[in-house]
Formats: C-alpha cells, sequence, structure tokens
C-alpha cells in the first residue's frame, strides 16, 4: 500500500477522521426514524458489529425531533442526511448532530448555505459535502460531456467553495457513483485537489453479493492507493453487512484490522469432510468474536497446516476427522462431527472470549 494521502482532521463527537487518523467505518440506519426505540435497535446492533458513525436519514421535523431523543442514548456519534430543506439542517444541528450530510446545490440560496454553514460553525459542527453522480449540474455535464471522473470532481468542488465563501472549512467530501471504475477515477482526481477528508463509498452498489464486489473493488483499490479516511459500503439490506464487508475490505487492502479473520481453502478431490458446512458454521459463530485472530479452515490434513502456518489456529480435513492446528504445528485429531466445536474451544482459549 501507498503512503496515506495527507488530509485534515475533522472531529465528529470524538472520533477523528483524516489527519492521519485510522479509517473510520460507518453505516446508515434503514429504520424509519421518526421510529426510535427501532432506531436505537439498529444502531446498537451496528455498533456491535464495529460501527462508528452511523447516518440517519432527516426528511421532515418530526424525524429531525426525534433524531434529538436517539441522539441522548446512541453508542456511537450521529449524522443527519439532508436534502433539499436546509431547515431541516438547522433543526438536526440543534437536536445534536456529530456532523451533517448535505449538497450545498440542493438546498436552496446561498443565504440558506450561510445559515447553515454559521449554525454549524457556531457548535463546531462538520459538514460531509455529499456528491454523486446523479447529482452533477447540468452546466458541468455539457461542459465535460456527461457524468465523467472531471464533471464530478467540478461538482465536488463547486460545493465546497459554497462553503468556503461563509469561513467554513470544517469539511469531509464524497464523490460516489454506483461504477467503481468512476469512482475510483473521481476520488484519485480529487485527492490531487484537495486535503479535506474524503468518504469513501460505491454509492447504490446493490445486494450483499454483488454490492459487496463491487465496494471492495472501489474501495479497496483507493485504499491501496493510500486514499481515504472514512467508509461506507452501501449495500442492499441489513446494514449490520455493510460494517462486516467494511472490516473485511480494510484488512484485505492491509488499512486496518478488526475481529477474526477466515481463511478457507476452495476444497479439491482431496477433501473428505464436508468442509463447506464447516467453513460456514466456522464464519458464524466467528460472528461473536471481537478478537484480532486468524483462523483457518483447510480441506487437506496433509498441507493445510502448512499452507495455513500463519493462521493462530485451524483445522484441516481428514477421512471423517480433523486435525487440529496452531500457527502450523498439530495439536490433536477430533471427529468431524466435532470439528467446529472444538475449533472453538481453542478460539475461546486464545482470546479469553466467551
Amino acid at each position: 500500500m501507498t503512503a496515506r494521502h495527507v488530509t485534515r482532521p475533522v472531529d465528529v463527537g470524538g472520533v477523528l477522521i483524516g489527519g492521519g487518523a485510522p479509517v473510520v467505518v460507518q453505516s446508515m440506519a434503514n429504520t424509519d426514524t421518526r421510529d426510535v426505540t427501532s432506531s436505537l435497535a439498529q444502531i446498537r446492533a451496528l455498533a456491535a458489529a464495529g460501527c462508528e458513525l452511523v447516518r440517519l436519514a432527516v426528511p421532515d421535523l418530526e424525524a429531525a425531533e426525534a433524531f434529538a431523543r436517539i441522539r441522548k442514548d446512541s453508542p456511537v456519534p450521529l449524522v443527519a442526511d439532508i436534502h433539499f430543506d436546509y431547515r431541516l439542517a438547522l433543526a438536526s444541528l440543534e437536536a445534536g448532530a456529530d456532523k451533517i450530510r448535505i449538497n450545498p446545490g440542493n438546498i436552496g440560496g446561498a443565504d440558506r448555505v450561510r445559515q447553515v454553514a454559521d449554525a454549524a460553525k457556531a457548535r463546531g459542527i462538520p459538514i460531509r459535502v455529499g456528491v454523486n453522480s446523479g447529482s452533477v449540474p447540468k452546466d458541468l455535464l455539457a461542459k465535460f460531456g456527461g457524468v465523467n471522473a472531471q464533471s464530478m470532481v467540478e461538482s465536488a468542488i463547486r460545493a465546497v467553495a459554497e462553503l468556503e465563501a461563509f469561513d467554513f472549512d470544517d469539511i469531509v467530501v464524497s464523490i460516489k457513483a454506483s461504477d467503481p471504475l468512476l469512482t475510483v477515477m473521481s476520488y484519485r482526481e480529487m485527492a490531487k485537489r484537495t486535503r479535506y477528508p474524503l468518504h469513501l463509498g460505491v454509492t447504490e452498489a446493490g445486494t450483499p453479493r454483488e454490492g459487496t464486489i463491487k465496494s471492495a473493488v472501489g474501495i479497496g483499490a483507493l485504499l491501496v492507493d493510500g486514499i481515504g479516511d472514512t467508509i461506507r459500503v452501501s449495500l442492499t439490506g441489513d446494514p449490520v453487512q455493510e460494517v462486516r464487508a467494511a472490516w473485511s475490505i480494510l484488512r484485505a487492502a492491509g488499512s486496518r484490522r478488526h475481529g477474526p479473520e477466515l481463511i478457507s481453502c476452495p476444497t479439491c478431490g482431496r477433501t473428505k469432510v464436508d468442509l463447506v458446512a464447516i467453513a460456514e458454521e466456522v464464519e458464524r459463530r466467528l460472528e461473536d468474536v471481537h478478537a484480532q485472530i486468524r483462523v483457518a479452515v483447510m480441506g487437506c490434513a496433509v498441507n493445510g497446516p502448512g499452507e495455513a502456518r500463519e493462521a493462530d489456529i485451524g483445522l484441516a480435513g481428514g477421512e471423517g476427522e480433523v486435525l487440529l492446528f496452531a500457527k502450523g504445528e498439530v495439536l490433536r485429531k477430533v471427529p468431524e462431527a466435532q470439528a467446529v466445536d472444538e475449533l472453538m474451544k481453542e478460539v475461546r482459549r486464545l482470546t479469553g472470549e466467551g
């Protein structure tokens, strides 16, 4: 991985974004913000999965009032997501938002942008300027020949300038597209032109399978480039899946580790146990483990321990049995039916969890 792109720090409710801080994982609740109980339940589930910031939609004043109640009991800082109505941004700031997300171009004229900037500055609350491929102004589409990296970056620069005009610079920038390659090209260009922290994501990426792949390509490529200060994986489904995917991408890119890592072989003709079922069950049980541990599930008792030598703990299939091993050294044999239970005993022993 190349050296990190240097950005200025932004404080979001005590969570630092940019300035060399670790890449922050965030997600967005898909509950009705007006439903305080359901929203808090989901926020707590996200936090338990490792989410460090949660964004909530604020579509009306009732939601802004609920936001205030949610914020009081939230275990993590909250971001208010605002579209079109600057009054909702002001109400969210009053409600205790730790950050707000706006597109200055769609909340009205300069006076309304100034009111939001002044209110945020008075409270020391940062603003994320959110631009995506569907919100590029028509004049920029005409100038640059459609939606591309140039028009998206110019749109973001323009939005930032609208805030800077009112002496506001506590800013985070995102320029997302549903196309991972367009996303990568846009952020690479933006990184050349700004020192504001960059919020990475492939917008509207899709279902967990397709969305995770697109996000891994787009976000992962940028992280390897040293670009990105906070990420959100956008998936259609339970947002807890977004958080798990985000940590997997960070780990694969060498950016940050969190929780257990599972490595498993694809199986072959030498496999004599139901390794697919074993691996899936191990993956499920590891969801409750928080320690940074590498667990291997291998199909071949001959080569498995050696191939997974750097794993902290693992198993390798034999004929109706498995070998438990640690750091490539065999611990003992156990029957296939007890494979997962015995492996998890070793995980608990090593981590002290459970």
